[in-house]
């Protein structure tokens, strides 16, 4: 498969239309249209119906979209790092992670490298572990950040000093806020919205033990801040990290940690046997930095020891 026909296919995934696409591409329809047709032959099936407005992807063409976003990014981060002043360091940096308080050191690294070295790209991903291992194995991530315990023996590994706290996330004015903490029971016939990745791994298990079937869970969540909006509006209690919600005097919600207390640790991660560009070298030398010398806001003005 050639890259461009890739591009070439991407743009009509996104436009549902070959004609439409065509104008975005500067090509010409027939053009088009019959790279296109070489492409389902080539790869012996069909990639798209064809109705009388608009195309849509089949199955395998919905397949080939997932996997042709990941080369076309690939290839033009390859590009991109390879042809950037290496002197000056430059480049392009993917991180995917999901929703943690252990991002703002992350954050405050990344901020700085921007600041030091402008030519440096940053490109934040969003997801949970299924997401971001998939995308850090394809390549098209440098680095993961994976919230909990988690099977990571094919990774390099960095645990962060940060962990997460679980509590519960509700309104202001809601029964339990009255309370400092929030026990197993106190949630017995609440209804309860829960992270989906948390409830699939059985986080709470231990946590609510012999209370868990009795447990009414009314909903699940991907990233945190639709299910507050649920919070705040009082359907439901919801499970959550501490720190992503604002939950200051004009917030309309209040957050409580669990007890006994469920924490869930912060790690980097990144391939093994993988050769790291001088941006994402840069990144990790400078994040480890903050770990071993955690009182030194900025200790690394200008530093960069090339091949670290």
């Amino acid at each position: 498969m050639d890259v461009r026909v890739l591009r070439y296919f991407l743009a009509i995934a996104q436009e549902r239309s070959i004609s439409h696409a065509a104008q975005v591409l500067h090509v010409s329809q027939p053009a088009l249209s019959r790279q296109m047709h070489d492409l389902e032959t080539e790869l012996g099936t069909k990639l798209f119906d064809r109705g009388p407005r608009e195309i849509k992807l089949t199955q395998d063409g919905h397949y080939l979209r997932e996997r042709a976003n990941e080369i076309v990014t690939l290839v033009d981060k390859t590009a991109f790092n390879l042809q950037s002043n290496q002197v000056i360091i430059s480049g392009r940096l993917d991180i995917g992670a999901g929703e943690s308080v252990g991002m703002q050191r992350i954050m405050d690294v990344i901020s700085h490298i921007l600041k030091d070295y402008p030519e440096v790209h940053i490109r934040l991903h969003s997801g949970d572990f299924g997401d971001v291992a998939a995308k850090l194995d394809a390549g098209v991530l440098d680095f993961g950040v994976i919230m909990g315990e988690q099977p990571l023996q094919q990774y390099n590994t960095l645990r962060l000093p940060e962990v997460d706290h679980w509590g519960v996330l509700m309104p202001v004015h809601a029964r339990l806020a009255t309370q400092t903490v929030i026990h197993p029971a106190d949630l017995l016939g609440q209804p309860l919205i829960i992270s989906e990745q948390a409830l699939m791994q059985s986080r709470f298990l231990d946590w609510w033990g012999n209370l868990g079937e009795q447990m009414n869970i009314v909903g699940t969540y991907n990233l945190i801040f639709n299910a507050a909006l649920l919070a705040k509006n009082g359907s439901g209690y919801t499970l959550a990290f501490e720190h992503l919600i604002d939950t200051s005097k004009n917030s309309k919600l209040t957050f409580r940690r669990l007890a006994p207390e469920v924490t869930d640790p912060i790690t980097i991660i990144w391939k093994k046997n993988q050769t790291l560009s001088n941006v994402a070298q840069l990144f990790l030398h400078r994040l480890q930095a903050t770990i071993k010398r955690p009182n030194h806001n900025h200790p690394w003005n200008g530093w960069f020891a090339p091949g670290l």
